[in-house]
């Protein structure tokens, strides 16, 4: 193609004065340039396999590296999800004031925790990002101006999981952010405007934790096989009976479902990831629960597989 786009403007050269030659060039860059959104685009027309959503409870980062049943069930689904053009990841730990994706080509591998063992610190995900699929984000959600990033990159809300579930690193993975100003209906309703990926191939996935109050965390007994609290494990069963009747409501005001809410929710980051999956149910989707134990007293890893 360049060769040929270069004699093509060989021969223009002889025949055009000088201004009009600067107007071919110009223009041929600009084709150029746009190239790959139009093929990635064109790539992403609907079909009619529409992508399944989940949400994923990430607990600890050390499920990054370790070979366990949370980390085994994330390798699973990878196999099992028809392999996606994109991966779109809603993290509990990207919290702004606005709405931002990531838009850079190579995302860095954030490591945004203390106190873990130096394995996990040397852990690279060099999955690519994607400009234009950046781009297209921005275009399709219309209820807020979403603001392209090239400083964040990946953080372990989604690489402690997605290198689970794609290790070849093979796939362009981006980050969607929350603003943290905003409040839970603001979250499930910009939620509704990804829809279109679902037709496209991208899968989107919000990664955080129903129950999430490291506050009250039992460390003694963080080996302990499915251990909860009282007021976890309830709260984690209403959680799951209004996911599966697709009662959002009650789910967007969940300070009313229970008093034990908020020792479930002390603050809606680990939270607000779960509106953004369950914004993207169709009326045809089957629910599907994996993961579902509790951790530490005051943490459950239950998540939700919808479509």
């Amino acid at each position: 193609f360049t060769i040929i786009l270069s004699l093509h403007l060989y021969i223009q050269i002889l025949k055009l004065e000088r201004k009009d030659f600067i107007k071919t060039i110009l223009g041929a860059m600009a084709v150029t340039s746009l190239d790959p959104f139009f093929s990635w685009t064109k790539q992403l027309k609907n079909n009619d396999t529409i992508m399944p959503v989940l949400f994923i409870g990430h607990g600890s980062p050390m499920n990054g590296i370790e070979d366990n049943e949370f980390s085994r069930n994330w390798m699973k689904y990878g196999k099992e999800i028809p392999q996606p053009a994109a991966v779109l990841v809603v993290s509990a730990h990207w919290l702004t004031n606005g709405t931002y994706v990531t838009a850079m080509e190579k995302p860095k591998t954030i490591h945004d925790f203390g106190g873990f063992p130096k394995a996990l610190f040397d852990v690279q995900y060099p999955a690519n990002g994607s400009f234009e699929v950046a781009k297209e984000t921005q275009k399709i959600i219309t209820s807020t101006n979403v603001h392209l990033d090239h400083d964040w990159g990946l953080d372990h809300g989604t690489w402690t999981v997605v290198r689970h579930m794609y290790p070849n690193a093979n796939i362009p993975v981006l980050q969607l952010s929350i603003d943290y100003n905003k409040p839970a209906s603001y979250h499930y309703h910009l939620a509704k405007d990804l829809f279109q990926f679902r037709k496209k191939g991208v899968l989107i996935i919000g990664s955080g934790n129903m129950v999430h109050n490291l506050g009250m965390i039992a460390w003694d007994k963080l080996s302990a096989d499915n251990y909860g609290f009282d007021w976890a494990i309830e709260m984690n069963s209403i959680f799951k009976d209004k996911i599966a009747k697709a009662d959002h409501q009650a789910l967007i005001e969940y300070q009313k479902l229970n008093k034990a809410a908020t020792l479930a929710i002390p603050s809606p980051d680990h939270y607000f990831p779960l509106l953004y999956t369950l914004a993207l149910q169709s009326e045809n989707d089957e629910i599907e629960f994996f993961n579902d134990k509790a951790v530490g007293g005051s943490l459950t890893m239950t998540s939700v597989k919808i479509g």
